[in-house]
């Protein structure tokens, strides 16, 4: 079974994210900001992370560039979800290291396909 990391500072968001992605034989885990996040995957690292952009502690970018720095042997795929939609942050997503970029709010659809085009779903 895929694993997939949702990274949100809104337990909202992340119980939606969750209900989706076990509707798509996910197995997940939650992390609330990117230290949580970047922790998670020291521990155990997922098939792909679904990372918010503005978290406290951590940002969603300031954890993507932090994780290109680790020494993982696979890199999960990252698919950015948030409320920003300029082409600037999409850019600055892109050229951190992320694979994929999905806006809120998202569907069931919408997310099956982000992870089709990065190859885990």
């Amino acid at each position: 079974m895929k694993t997939c990391l949702v990274v949100d500072d809104s337990k909202v968001i992340r119980k939606v994210a969750r209900h989706i992605l076990e509707t798509l034989d996910f197995t997940v885990s939650e992390a609330g900001d990117g230290q949580e996040a970047l922790d998670s995957c020291r521990a155990s690292l997922p098939d792909v992370v679904l990372l918010d952009w503005n978290m406290p502690v951590m940002s969603g970018i300031e954890f993507l560039r932090a994780l290109g720095q680790e020494e993982f042997t696979t890199r999960p795929k990252v698919i950015f979800c948030t409320t920003e939609n300029g082409i600037a942050h999409i850019r600055a997503a892109i050229d951190a290291g992320a694979d994929e970029y999905v806006m809120k709010p998202f569907d069931r659809e919408t997310l099956e396909s982000k992870f089709q085009l990065v190859g885990v779903a």
